[in-house]
Parts: structure tokens; sequence; C-alpha cells
């Protein structure tokens, strides 16, 4: 061990490791103390470092899934002769994104936990974008069409949408502060406002720039080669417009350091967990490493010393997760987030399908004319957006941290289940402005609501060896909602007719939502503890879950134990902020 330090000595990482750690020779101890500096840190630029990169992942995302239902209008005048896209394209190529998400989400989480999340982190933003490049450069042929061309990419895009879902969750919350990490996490999920205005307001442009290509046109059949160029244009610069603000953000997920959980959790590499905390807390990708011979000699003395006291947690295997979440007690917690993202799900994106009835309430109705169509599709979706959705997840990340996840969730359902039962029952009594203003309501409560607290609680509830595994259960979940609404529950609207149905799926919606009441009384709550608390309340008898956080006393500071039986002491800097 002397000859190890020895060698190491010119390493400053390495001496403030020692000078700091080395003389408490409990690991969970140590393990405490490197965590607290994450956790009690005040909030700095370091953490809004993290929220912008990875909140531009999720601008990134929902600017490629709201943005289709821009370019879908544009799709039909330049390919079909009626001017319209065929419904079954149209929904093959919406539900085609949801379904690589499913993949995405599953597969990403699942890696996350196996090979690391700095490992995994900014491979799935390389998907979108070669996804995303491959859908502004496609084109018809003989051989294939442009709906099979668009299904390929956006499947593929989606994979990497789904992958950002887990990262993007986990790594924001195990490097999160614990006073603001549901501020954060909210704000990294609340970028998804920002992408959907951003496709709304590029295509407004766009439209504005060829308008005298497309005003010419005073119908669907009427649009000749000039307006058809146009509109190509138009649409292929909408959906590449996408990848710019995804690789800004790339570099900066390619050299996020390791979380300092995963290293300390589930690689059990002490050294290398302090030096990640103390990296991010830096704003570096990493510090100078150990010296390798003094690494692995303290890792395996860690390692002896939790096998001895039985709190060396496992491998993560499918064995022990289904040990684990395959009772009722610990399973209800999977089955809770993942039920609710399920049931939101259903009604969020099953809602989005019926934007056209709000723009005509609203007077930005389908024209015959082809830029005065495109024009309305444009605008009207900006004044959606910024009407309820931009404000709700503000609302929410401001309240999250004080009200609590599991209120703000229990209110969203239940506002959202009246709401849904007024559209559905009074559907045929409702004036034009009462139903725009439900539907704003409905999106305000979404986003103040479920749609933000089904991202944010499984990046918290669950053990770090399986937080980015079941976050990506718990998505994934949602998704298989949203093809239901995209595929079976959608289409049922016009059922004997155009929208003489709608009343009804209204009020299938509203049982979804109702559903959401019970299954969110099954997820405890996360709020101001920290990560290693929550393990240690929530899963007592689990391997490792005595691997907890700090101490508090009533005061709220924060107490370590020095090594065996030696006085309490205050870790400087530590208080809470």
């Amino acid at each position: 061990m002397a000859t190890g330090i020895k060698a190491a000595e010119d390493n400053g990482a390495f001496r403030s490791y020692v000078d700091n750690y080395a003389h408490i020779t409990d690991y969970n101890e140590r393990r405490r103390l490197a965590l607290a500096e994450v956790d009690q840190a005040k909030f700095g630029w370091w953490h809004v470092r993290a929220v912008l990169v990875a909140g531009i992942g999720f601008f990134t995302d929902s600017y490629d899934i709201f943005a289709i239902n821009i370019a879908s209008v544009m799709l039909g005048y330049v390919f079909w002769d009626s001017g319209k896209i065929p419904t079954t394209a149209d929904t093959a190529i919406k539900a085609s994104t949801s379904g690589g998400t499913v993949i995405g989400q599953l597969g990403f989480g699942y890696l996350a936990d196996v090979v690391g999340r700095k490992k995994m982190y900014g491979l799935e933003l390389i998907v979108i974008l070669v996804a995303t490049l491959g859908q502004a450069l496609s084109a018809t042929s003989p051989a294939i069409s442009i709906v099979g061309l668009m299904i390929f990419w956006r499947t593929i895009m989606g994979v990497g949408i789904g992958g950002d879902y887990p990262l993007s969750s986990v790594i924001t919350s195990e490097f999160a502060t614990t006073k603001w990490r549901g501020f954060m996490m909210n704000a990294v999920f609340a970028m998804q406002g920002f992408g959907q205005l951003a496709a709304a307001l590029v295509a407004l442009v766009c439209v504005q720039a060829w308008k005298g290509s497309l005003e010419t046109a005073q119908a669907a059949n009427q649009c000749d080669a000039n307006c058809k160029l146009a509109i190509d244009k138009i649409w292929r610069i909408i959906i590449g417009f996408g990848a710019i603000p995804g690789a800004i953000a790339l570099y900066y997920r390619l050299t996020i350091p390791e979380s300092p959980r995963y290293t300390l959790e589930i690689e059990q590499n002490t050294a290398s967990g302090v030096n990640d905390a103390k990296a991010f807390l830096q704003n570096k990708a990493k510090l100078p490493g150990t010296n390798d011979l003094v690494e692995q000699n303290e890792n395996a003395v860690a390692r002896e010393q939790l096998a001895a006291t039985g709190d060396l947690p496992p491998k993560a295997s499918f064995r022990d997760f289904w040990a684990i979440f395959g009772t009722w007690r610990y399973g209800k917690y999977l089955l809770g987030t993942a039920g609710c993202w399920f049931t939101l799900d259903v009604a969020y994106y099953g809602l989005g399908l019926n934007n056209s009835i709000i723009l005509q309430a609203i007077g930005y109705a389908s024209q015959s004319n082809v830029y005065k169509n495109l024009y309305n599709v444009a605008l009207g979706n900006v004044i959606i957006t910024c009407a309820g959705a931009i404000p709700g997840y503000w609302v929410s990340a401001a309240t999250i941290d004080i009200v609590g996840r599991k209120p703000v969730q229990l209110m969203g359902f239940t506002l959202l289940t009246v709401i849904f039962i007024i559209i559905g029952f009074a559907y045929n009594k409702l004036p034009s402005n009462g139903l725009f203003a439900l539907y704003v309501l409905a999106q305000f409560f979404f986003n103040f609501g479920p749609n933000s607290t089904t991202f944010i609680v499984p990046g918290e509830l669950f053990p770090t060896r399986y937080r980015s595994t079941a976050h990506g259960i718990s998505a994934a979940s949602g998704k298989i909602g949203a093809i239901l609404a995209q595929v079976l529950i959608g289409p049922l609207r016009n059922r004997g007719g155009t929208n003489k149905w709608l009343n009804h799926v209204m009020q299938i919606f509203s049982l979804f939502m109702f559903l959401g009441i019970p299954l969110t009384l099954l997820v405890p709550e996360t709020k101001r503890k920290t990560l290693e608390e929550v393990v240690e309340e929530y899963y007592p008898t689990i391997p490792g879950a005595r691997m907890g956080g700090p101490h508090k006393r009533e005061d709220g500071s924060v107490e370590m134990l020095e090594a065996e039986g030696s006085s309490a002491r205050d870790v400087k800097g530590f208080n809470a902020v």
C-alpha cells in the first residue's frame, strides 16, 4: 500500500482523495462522504450545464416528434395528387416513431445499468442525428415509397429518442443536488415544450419565406411544379433543422463524467467514484486518475468489507431483478410508475391527434388555399403550445420540490379526469371557445401533473443498479400507451362519420385518467430525500440497501462518523443550502 501511495504522491486528485477519505476505514462512510459533496452542493454552473446538456437532447426529441405533425401535411401536397396523405400512411409514419422509442427505452435503459451511463450517453444522440438526416434526404423511387423510407428512418430515430429518456433522467438525478433535484429533472423534461414551439416556428418562417410560390395555388390540385418544389424544400428543412441542437449537445454528452453513484455502487470503485464526483463539481470531464495499484487494493478491501457485513450488492442480473421486483412489496413501485405512464400517454397522445379540431375552434381551420392552410397549421400549433404546454412544464418545475411529486401527480390525474368527462359528455353542447379553454387546461395539467412526474419519479425511486432499466421499462409502457392511442383508440373518432364518435373517445380518455389515481397511490414520495435514503427507506431488505446517505440532524446539518467508533463530526460545506 505504501509503495502505491508513493508512486502517486504527485497526483493532485489522489492526494485530495487520501487527505479527505483515506483515514476512514468504513467503505459506507467513504461513499457517503463522496456522495454528500454532490447531494449537498450549492446550485451552480455545473448543475446548469447538466440541465442544458440533457435538456437540449429533449428539445431535439420533442422537435423531431412534433415536427412530423406539420411535415406530414406537406408530404401530402408533394407526393399525392389529392394533396392529402392517406390516413393509414400518416398513422404508420407517426406510430413507427413510438415503436422505435419502445425499443430504445428498453435497450438503452438496460445497457446503461450494465456498461455505465457515460459509455451510452451520446450514442443515442448520434442515432437521432443520423436518422434525422436520413429523413431529410429521403425521396421516393420505383423500388420504395416515401412512406416506407419515412417509417424506416423514424423507427431508427425512435430508438435514439427512446434511449434519451432513461439516460437523461438518471444522469440528471444522480448528479443533482438533493434540494434542487426535482427542479433539475423537470427543467430537462420541460425543454420538450420549447422543442414543440421551435418546430412550429421553423415551419412558420419557412412557409413565409416561400409565400410567393404557395399562395398562387388556390387548391391542392392547383399546386404546380413550382409549388411542390417549394413545399418539398420546406418539409426537408423542418425535419433537418432538428439535427442542429443535437449536434451542439453531442460533444458535451460524450465528455460528461461517469455518474459517481454508478462508479461507487455498481463498479464498487471508491477512488474513481470520488474522482467522478469532484470532476462534475469542477465542471470537467475527468480529473487525473489514481494509481492503479492503490485503486485495486482499495477496491478489494472495500468489497471484502461489504461482503463480510452482507452489504455487497450483487451484480445486476435478471435473477436479481426478478427477486426484487417479482415481489409485491417492491414490484408495486414498478407497476405504479409504468402503469401511470401508460395511462397518461394514452390520453396525452390521443388528444394530440385531435389538434385539427382545436385549430378550427380558434379560427385556424384547414383552408383550400395552400399557403393559408400551411400558415394556419404552423401558427395554430404555436398558439396551442404557448397557451398550455409551456406554462404547465415550468409551473411544475417551480413547485415540484415544494409540493412533492405524488401530490402533483394525484392532482393532475384528478383534474384531467374531470376535464375529459366534461369534454366527453358535453362535447355537442360546448361552444368553440369553451372547447379551446378545456383543451388548454388539459395541456396545462398534463404538464403540471403526470407528464412531468412520470418522467421524474422513476429516475429517483429505484436502486442504482436497476435505476436506468426500471426507468426504461416505465417509459416504454408509456409509449405502448401512445401506440394504442394512435393505432386503435384514435381512429374510433371517425366511427359513423368524421368525428362522430369523438365524444366517446374523450370519455375513454377520462377512464384512463381515472385509472392513474389508484396507480399513483402505489408510488411513494421521493421529495427532498437523497437517492440513498430512498433505497434505505423503500428497499430495506435488498442487498446494498444499508449503503445509505448522510445522517441528518434536526437542524439539517449532516453528520458523518469517522472510522470505527470515532466521534461524530460535521463535514465542511455539507450543510443544507
